[in-house]
């Protein structure tokens, strides 16, 4: 039992070290000490999505206006994540721009120059980021499904990495293969359903329709991680986070603008 909090506490120390900018005691880099990594990963989400209800809190509190909001909710989960998850969307956008076989497009994964397609992407995906966040209703319940957003995205990118087919070597593939992979994604699943839960329970419409995203955007994803690059990888699962991010969060301004949810 000692063994395995300690396994446990390596893990989620090791995906705070990996997928954020959060100072963590330096840990070794063993295989046990990965075994949960993935298991962690929401853990990562619930910590941004404290630090997205405090710039909430913080820009109402200083009455800041819907720009300066919406700017801070596109920013500050590259700033903690240092860029990680963005860096995974701009590769794999070149990747599959340029409409190469699955080999070619593998190999564009792991080049570290920057194409025109990814460019594009990020810039494309920023401003769509930027502009939903300035139409996002201040109010409580509205916070309490964008501090769920970046929990939920990452236990169906978890999952998806664990469940899917490696499409090769790299950090992503050493994770899943020394991952403990029943009792991750039991951690994965339950994580998914707590956070569904509370956001039906803020809102059930609101809520129902950006659970249904997620896992829409995970199936989609891994389906196209599959066909495209013959698997996942830790590009494919970060684009898989922003992408769901995206999805998430437009239905949930979507919904607001169409219907009166908070009386559903």
């Amino acid at each position: 039992m000692k063994q395995f909090v300690q396994d446990v506490l390596h893990s989620i120390a090791t995906a705070f070290m990996m997928f954020s900018r959060v100072p963590m005691p330096r840990t070794e880099w063993k295989p046990e000490h990965m075994r949960y990594t993935l298991a962690g990963f929401p853990l990562v989400g619930v910590a941004l999505g404290l630090l997205l209800a405090l710039w909430w809190l913080l820009c109402r509190w200083l009455a800041f206006d819907s720009i300066f909001f919406g700017a801070g909710v596109a920013l500050l989960p590259v700033l903690f994540t240092g860029g990680i998850h963005l860096d995974g969307f701009c590769d794999t956008v070149d990747a599959i721009s340029s409409h190469a076989e699955p080999e070619k497009k593998k190999a564009i994964l792991k080049d570290p120059h920057v194409g025109a397609f990814a460019v594009i992407g990020v810039a494309s995906y920023l401003i769509a980021d930027f502009a939903l966040g300035t139409q996002l209703d201040g109010d409580h319940l509205s916070v309490v499904i964008l501090f769920c957003i970046p929990v939920m995205s990452r236990a169906v990118a978890g999952y998806c990495s664990v469940s899917a087919q490696s499409s090769g070597a790299g950090l992503l593939s050493g994770m899943a293969d020394a991952a403990a992979e029943t009792k991750t994604k039991s951690a994965l699943t339950a994580c998914f359903i707590v956070t569904a839960i509370a956001m039906l329970a803020v809102s059930p419409l609101a809520g129902l329709f950006v659970t249904l995203g997620a896992g829409l955007s995970g199936w989609l994803v891994g389906r196209m991680a599959k066909k495209e690059f013959g698997g996942m990888s830790g590009d494919l699962a970060g684009y898989l986070v922003q992408v769901s991010e995206l999805v998430m969060l437009g239905l949930l301004i979507l919904l607001q603008r169409v219907i009166w949810i908070w009386f559903w």
